[in-house]
């Protein structure tokens, strides 16, 4: 094995940087040669090539981002895409190819697998958390961590002016933030896409009726993942101040949840999932993501981790939806007295 190559795709997240340094140290410590290509799968195709030397990665655990910068490239689905990659791959005497990325970026790698006959790997990358295999993905703890903090804030301006708010978290099409989220930030209520049955409008404006008559100078949050109402949070808001006739305001928190620096839990993530592609690679291991499960390191097939739905932990879920029922059961007691 003399030179493998990494990239980094789709959203970015925090912690790439501290995975990008792992296998580029742990690559080195083998006499291995690592090579970076900018803007993800698009960077293969177009060869926008780096070397990656050890001596280049001081310092860039803590930042976010990554510097391999990233892109979204659909076109990477067309057969010919998939050639060209495997060429330029070739061409720069490539044995291995290390993707750091998510639900899409794994569908690449697979995709790129058919057609290269060197070895392919993933890392998850998400702050999503949705890749199925892996019990959590590289930057989600941080995104969590920053919805957390808005949150926060948030909820000292609305509790001084006894306001409701909406707070949209991201998560493409899965509830992991929101969940994490709502249960950090004490919030009143959660939607998440998993909810089933979900809440219904009526639902909703019922609870903050309730909340407002027996608690009038409190305030009232709703966490609410991305994608889930039609129309928006800004929507649901409107929706929700026309049906109490209390006004609700609406805060997307949007991409300031990927960005920042990684939290602890993310850059030692990153860095033990980067050693452990290296040793993959090493192993002849081809067509599989290195994730964690119960805190140690697995290898799951790449199809198997966008194949097959990840689910919410249930204790979770319980945990918050019963808080929430305790806050109602509050209420119901406090409008009794």
């Amino acid at each position: 094995m003399k030179r493998i190559a990494v990239i980094t795709s789709g959203g970015d997240a925090p912690g790439m940087n501290a995975c990008i340094r792992a296998i580029v140290l742990t690559a080195s410590q083998h006499d291995i040669e690592v090579i970076g290509f900018r803007h993800g799968f698009r960077g293969i195709v177009e060869d926008l090539n780096q070397p990656l030397h050890p001596n280049d990665m001081r310092l860039v655990s803590q930042r976010g981002g990554t510097i391999l910068l990233s892109s979204r490239y659909p076109q990477f689905k067309e057969v010919d895409a998939a050639r060209q990659a495997a060429a330029v791959l070739d061409q720069h005497d490539i044995s291995a190819l290390v993707v750091i990325g998510g639900d899409g970026s794994f569908r690449g790698a697979h995709h790129l697998d058919q057609y290269w006959d060197g070895q392919v790997l993933g890392l998850p990358g998400t702050i999503d958390n949705d890749l199925a295999g892996t019990d959590t993905t590289i930057g989600f703890t941080t995104a969590v961590d920053t919805a957390m903090e808005a949150i926060d804030r948030i909820r000292e301006t609305a509790e001084a002016m006894a306001r409701v708010f909406l707070i949209e978290v991201m998560g493409r099409h899965a509830g992991f933030i929101g969940l994490h989220a709502a249960i950090a930030g004490s919030a009143e209520a959660m939607l998440v896409p998993e909810l089933e049955p979900q809440p219904k409008l009526a639902d909703l404006a019922d609870s903050i009726r309730r909340a407002r008559q027996a608690f009038p100078d409190s305030s009232y949050l709703i966490v609410v993942s991305e994608n889930l109402w039609p129309g928006g949070v800004e929507e649901l808001a409107r929706q929700l101040t026309q049906a109490t006739g209390t006004t609700c305001h609406s805060a997307p928190l949007g991409h300031i949840q990927r960005g920042g620096r990684p939290n602890a839990a993310d850059r030692i993530l990153s860095m033990q999932l980067g050693q452990a592609a290296v040793h993959a690679v090493l192993d002849g291991i081809s067509g599989h993501m290195i994730g964690v499960e119960q805190g140690h390191v697995v290898r799951v097939p790449l199809h198997l981790t966008f194949e097959r739905d990840k689910q919410l932990d249930s204790r979770l879920v319980d945990l918050q939806l019963g808080l929430q029922q305790l806050n109602f059961a509050s209420n119901v007691v406090k409008e009794s007295a």
